[in-house]
């Protein structure tokens, strides 16, 4: 028997603990549509989210290596897919809205630039004089105007619920209803399982690619108690485990062990809080208190962790080369379309007047992949300061 929107929307919200985001409650769109007869809310923002250009792009990113050195590590797309498991497997063990905090992850990193953080720091620098930018902002820009997929309306028009959950905490969202809705109410707690399973992801891939990539070293990590304990633990279950698989098995051990201890917590504090419904979290989010967060001795082994990762990894030489090569060629393409104008794409020629000439470079720019960055450079003369 087929069900319709509201028998799907009646049974997920069965499901939901009392401080989760409903499925019926999701906010409005900016520009009103019909709904689906048999499609809710959240599953159609998932599924433009994963159907727009930017998501597809993510792909020829960097995450921590370009896509020059292999075809095996990490790039900001399978990144992003991880981060949405992770969401999904909090959300839906901590009784949230899986498909709010999925739809959040899979949105979060859009509007990366090319070459990682290398290039948003340089985009960063370029437009400090001319409204600034932030990858997290630039993904907002993107579903809420930039994307061209609908006949009527610019972006994916998404629910307001996924556009608060993309807004970061802190971030200042100048004449946005949602971004005052956002500073009022605390993120909900499906955008906070997003924010920490981006961290969990990102700190245990970047050490299986790390390795692969030789930049780091078992012996090394033998020193870390986070790595220790999950060796340990692998090592009793399966005793005569060696090389590649022992890696990974100590890496899914120590993903795990992240995101368990980051649900007891969550669990915990509900609990001890008292916390029956999205008013609490709000209360406690403004008393400045956070909710998705280790018990305090495994933070401590966390940012043990996260510390030796920056020190080791992120600032590896062979990195840092790579990171300096990308942000010459984010800013000499910056500096180029900023005197040649004429010379990128009309839909971006179009908006200048509008929005500036300045802002239209930088969003052709950040837009780019790490592949066609690298083809404009070359076609510009681009000459790396190393050379």
């Amino acid at each position: 028997m087929q069900r319709d929107r509201n028998q799907i929307i009646q049974a997920e919200n069965s499901l939901l603990a009392s401080y989760a985001v409903r499925q019926d409650e999701t906010g409005v769109r900016e520009y009103p549509e019909a709904e689906h007869p048999y499609r809710i809310p959240l599953q159609r923002d998932r599924d433009r989210v994963v159907h727009s250009s930017a998501f597809k792009r993510l792909q020829y990113k960097t995450q921590v290596f370009v896509y020059s050195v292999g075809e095996n590590y990490r790039n900001r797309l399978t990144h992003t897919l991880e981060v949405a498991g992770i969401s999904r497997t909090m959300a839906t063990a901590l009784g949230l809205n899986s498909l709010l905090a999925e739809t959040i992850a899979l949105a979060h990193d859009l509007g990366h630039t090319p070459f990682g953080h290398a290039g948003q720091d340089m985009l960063s620098d370029l437009m400090k004089d001319f409204g600034g930018f932030e990858h997290n902002k630039q993904s907002l820009r993107i579903v809420t105007f930039l994307e061209t997929r609908y006949p009527s309306f610019p972006g994916l028009n998404l629910c307001g619920e996924t556009i608060k959950g993309m807004m970061k905490h802190g971030g200042e969202y100048l004449g946005s209803h949602l971004g005052q809705e956002r500073k009022e109410e605390g993120p909900s707690l499906e955008a906070q399982c997003a924010d920490v399973a981006d961290e969990i992801a990102y700190t245990s891939h970047d050490i299986d690619d790390g390795l692969e990539m030789g930049y780091l070293k078992l012996e090394e990590l033998s020193d870390l108690h986070l790595w220790s304990d999950s060796f340990l633990k692998v090592k009793e279950e399966y005793p005569d485990l060696g090389g590649k698989v022992l890696v990974r098995s100590v890496i899914r051990e120590l993903t795990n062990g992240m995101v368990s201890n980051m649900i007891r917590t969550i669990e915990s504090r509900i609990h001890q809080w008292k916390i029956s419904s999205r008013a609490d979290l709000n209360f406690h989010f403004q008393e400045g208190k956070r909710i998705a967060t280790y018990e305090p001795e495994y933070w401590e082994k966390v940012r043990e962790l996260k510390s030796f990762l920056y020190r080791t990894l992120y600032r590896h030489p062979s990195v840092v080369v790579t990171s300096d090569r990308g942000r010459d060629i984010i800013e000499s393409l910056f500096y180029h379309f900023r005197k040649q104008p004429d010379s990128i794409p009309e839909t971006y020629r179009q908006r200048f007047e509008t929005e500036g000439l300045e802002r239209c470079v930088c969003d052709f720019v950040a837009g780019m992949t790490d592949r066609y960055a690298e083809e404009m450079a070359q076609s510009i003369g681009f000459k790396s300061k190393e050379a």
